[in-house]
């Protein structure tokens, strides 16, 4: 999955690399997170792997300005929880259900190009109430043939990061091939990705800026 995404966003003209899990520092050092504008995570069943220090980078890194964007079960990861300081808990069902996306802020950056709704044959089916706070901005809302609904697309602000939560991507199926989809991806990079904006500062200002 990660080389069918990360193909996609080279064929875009976009920079990519790929880390996985069992690299050293779990793929994430910090010369590679200082060389990183928008990360893209996906994780599954093995979240309490990664590293204390790598959710410590991943962290820092994301606070000074670094796009997150979080896909799929990656709502559990260790580091999307310690962002939202929620559980990130839901409910789902792998019955292989049509899901339909529709788009619920049409102005957003992250829905350009996109139609009303999209569909999905198959996917696993993620259903309320998903345990985070209450998005900055949501852009895309799903619903299940079964009738489940999901918050399926969530913005973040934290410190001068910005991450979008991306529901669709159960590993059984090619939701990494959909067209829309694909966009979503494309647009929520060069959405997250860090703006020329001043320098933040913390502490004592001991000096006035009116005499």
């Amino acid at each position: 999955m990660h080389e069918q995404i990360a193909s996609h966003l080279r064929s875009k003209g976009l920079t990519v690399q790929t880390a996985t899990q069992d690299e050293p520092e779990n793929g994430l050092t910090t010369e590679r997170l200082a060389n990183t504008d928008v990360l893209l995570w996906w994780g599954h069943m093995a979240h309490d792997q990664v590293k204390d220090e790598t959710v410590e980078r991943v962290y820092q890194r994301v606070m000074g300005g670094m796009g997150l964007i979080v896909l799929h079960s990656a709502h559990f990861s260790r580091i999307f929880r310690r962002l939202m300081g929620t559980t990130c808990n839901l409910k789902w069902r792998e019955i292989g259900e049509k899901e339909r996306l529709w788009v619920v802020n049409p102005g957003h950056p992250i829905a350009a190009g996109l139609g009303e709704y999209f569909e999905l044959e198959h996917e696993e089916m993620y259903g309320e109430l998903f345990d985070i706070p209450a998005p900055d901005e949501l852009v895309l809302v799903s619903w299940f043939a079964g009738g489940d609904i999901f918050r399926s697309g969530c913005c973040f602000y934290r410190g001068m990061g910005k991450i979008f939560y991306f529901r669709p991507g159960h590993e059984t199926y090619p939701t990494y091939h959909n067209p829309d989809v694909l966009k979503v991806l494309y647009n929520s990079v060069m959405w997250a990705a860090p703006c020329a904006g001043p320098t933040v500062t913390f502490g004592h200002r001991p000096e006035p800026l009116e005499k």
